[in-house]
């Protein structure tokens, strides 16, 4: 098939993670066999670009105006900084963590243009600063580019005050947060050291 519409379904679809040009071959054949699947994939899109955005806190993804973690006055003490939402959900549904969270969404990677600027560490010393937490856990992936952002934040969050700690043991080296199971994220939540 040659249709250029099919060619660029299949180009967008292969965009998403962990898709590669076979699987976004079967899902774009399997989106044009099912038209109600693919008008309520479609509208689904569409929702989710128009209804989500970025909470004014903590960047995390949100309808309302502050995501449901900032929005609950029993969460505090202690800020998890994540690389991107995925992360933090995954956190969440492991219950390992009842405090705030800051989303990067990314990491330091100069050469991609993601800088200090583009992972809001200026937002995340004030929010440091004005909730005074006590603690602040670098939950990165274990990656050249998570360890030089580890470093980076914890150089960037002296001026807080607050003790900086990061995710260490049950999490080796190349993981990504995202996918870990519980049982790992316990043993390297436990485990977190000093930066």
């Amino acid at each position: 098939m040659t249709d250029r519409w099919f060619d660029r379904l299949v180009e967008q679809l292969s965009r998403l993670p962990g898709i590669g040009r076979k699987t976004a071959t079967r899902l774009a054949f399997a989106l044009v066999d099912d038209r109600d699947l693919a008008r309520d994939l479609s509208e689904a899109l569409r929702e989710t670009w128009e209804r989500v955005r970025e909470c004014p806190r903590c960047r995390n993804l949100t309808e309302g105006d502050s995501c449901s973690v900032c929005s609950d006055p029993s969460r505090g003490g202690s800020i998890c900084v994540v690389a991107n939402p995925a992360d933090l959900r995954s956190i969440e549904d492991a219950g390992l963590f009842r405090g705030l969270y800051f989303v990067l969404h990314g990491l330091l990677a100069p050469l991609d243009g993601m800088g200090p600027t583009q992972l809001g560490v200026e937002r995340l010393v004030r929010l440091v600063e004005e909730t005074g937490c006590e603690e602040v856990i670098l939950a990165l992936d274990a990656t050249s580019d998570g360890e030089a952002t580890c470093s980076f934040l914890g150089r960037a969050l002296e001026c807080t005050g607050a003790r900086v700690t990061r995710l260490a043991r049950g999490m080796p080296s190349g993981a990504s947060v995202e996918f870990m199971d519980a049982l790992t994220l316990a043993q390297a939540f436990e485990g977190r050291r000093k930066v």
